[in-house]
């Protein structure tokens, strides 16, 4: 009776536990795509920006760092500035290639030759209006982000046309000029150097335009892997500096003052010193780490180059072998499978 009994428990213990075919089956895998103001509804956006600081053609510049990393860039990242006209032949051709999908980011600065104050007088509207009709004829979604890193521009003082005030009253003319023109593909990002001394200052609050004119926040930080080197760390330290005088690092301040944004991180990389060579793994290794602790994020553009606008620092991801196979291996995530709609 009792090993009647026990076949019977275990007969009920293998029905219990045993998989049926549709239990024993991967579960399929979920699609990221871009939606709204190309956020992507699951994943992390891949972009980059190459060749700066150079004479190489950005597009060429892009094509090579993709073939060093493995992975095609989902955002095209480009700079301009003044009357340069763009999107140009070069990026529309990047942006419309089947075989390896681009959405263009393009960095202008629109004050260029005259001041902040004076675009939001009016006094650049034919400069304005004539981007108005090239971003409606090219009809596709892009990031458009006006004059990066701002805080390095302000001059603070009264008059001056480049106070902070001035920043934000020129961002706001601008776009709302263009949404005026029934311009409705440019996607707007507000990006920041994230600066311990910027953010210190009392005028840095002063720069946000306004949620109703910003789509997106961006942050432009870097880190040093050279140990002892100004900003060294890792992935999360150039999320998280804070000011001199106290408070909320980046991140934290851009999810609790602008919750409803998704956070584009429209410039990073790791650098030493120009011919300084130290392995970047450190602070690539922590990148998906700190992607999947912070899910605002939605979007990380690498600016890729040999030498800073200074000279003095190494961005490049193959300035060794092993920084370049971490990279690599950054690159090839999941995560960053998010399929343009």
């Amino acid at each position: 009776m009792f090993v009647t009994a026990l076949t019977a428990v275990l007969a009920g213990t293998a029905a219990v536990v045993a998989p049926t075919a549709a239990s024993a089956a991967p579960a399929a895998a979920k699609t990221c795509t871009t939606g709204d103001n190309l956020v992507p509804t699951c994943g992390v956006l891949w972009g980059g920006a190459a060749g700066g600081f150079t004479s190489a053609p950005r597009d060429k510049a892009l094509k090579e760092w993709e073939q060093k990393s493995g992975r095609t860039a989902s955002i095209f990242h480009t700079y301009h500035k003044g009357n340069e006209p763009f999107p140009t032949k070069s990026e529309i051709a990047m942006t419309n290639d089947p075989a390896h999908p681009r959405v263009l980011m393009a960095n202008w600065k629109i004050a260029y030759g005259s001041s902040w104050a004076e675009v939001a007088k009016g006094k650049q509207d034919k400069r304005i209006d004539a981007f108005a009709q090239r971003a409606k004829a090219y009809g596709k979604d892009f990031f458009l982000v006006l004059n990066h890193e701002p805080e390095n521009d302000v001059v603070a003082k009264r008059g001056s046309g480049w106070e902070a005030k001035d920043f934000a009253a020129m961002y706001r003319h601008t776009i709302q000029r263009l949404n005026a023109q029934g311009v409705d593909n440019v996607v707007n990002v507000m990006a920041y150097m994230g600066n311990e001394k910027w953010m210190a200052q009392s005028w840095w609050k002063d720069l946000y335009p306004g949620d109703d004119v910003v789509d997106w926040v961006g942050l432009d930080s870097y880190s040093s892997v050279e140990k002892g080197y100004y900003h060294y760390g890792n992935f999360a330290s150039l999320l998280d500096r804070k000011p001199k005088n106290g408070g909320q690092g980046f991140y934290d301040w851009a999810v609790n003052t602008h919750p409803s944004k998704p956070i584009m991180i429209a410039e990073w990389g790791a650098y030493h010193r120009v011919g300084h060579h130290t392995d970047k793994s450190s602070l690539y290794n922590n990148v998906i780490n700190e992607l999947t602790k912070r899910p605002q994020i939605k979007a990380i553009v690498h600016f890729d180059t040999k030498k800073d606008d200074q000279g003095d620092r190494d961005i490049s991801i193959d300035s060794t072998k092993t920084s370049l196979a971490s990279f690599k291996k950054l690159a090839a995530n999941p995560i960053f499978n998010v399929k343009l709609g």
